[in-house]
């Protein structure tokens, strides 16, 4: 089995010691899934929501506050649930449909996942 690259020094000496990645060049452990955000930060773009946690494309989160829409009367509720969002680069980067608005873009910090 081929093991994955220390996301720290990049050697290929690691080796899995119960549940985490182990390098024995630098002595950094980690976990698998953390594999993900060493990647997404090697693309320039991670998204976190408010609670810190790593947002991804196809991912489900929650609005955290009521928002209000630009151009109408009408705002997002508290609690409303958006699914299979987008992340984009920029101030508002999260790309979504949310039933009743539409296509929108949204701030990750008043969002949290689902």
């Amino acid at each position: 089995m081929e093991y994955p690259n220390c996301p720290k020094c990049k050697s290929v000496n690691t080796y899995l010691y119960d549940s985490n990645f182990v390098c024995p060049d630098c002595f950094h452990e980690w976990r698998e899934e953390e594999i993900t955000v060493e990647e997404q930060a090697e693309e320039g773009l991670v998204v976190k929501d408010v609670n810190g946690v790593v947002l991804s494309n196809g991912d489900s989160v929650v609005t955290i506050k009521t928002l209000p829409v630009k151009g109408t009367s009408q705002s997002i509720k508290a609690g409303t649930k958006v699914r299979n969002i987008k992340l984009v680069e920029g101030d508002h980067n999260i790309d979504c449909k949310i039933d009743g608005f539409g296509a929108m873009a949204l701030k990750s910090e008043f969002v949290k996942k689902a």
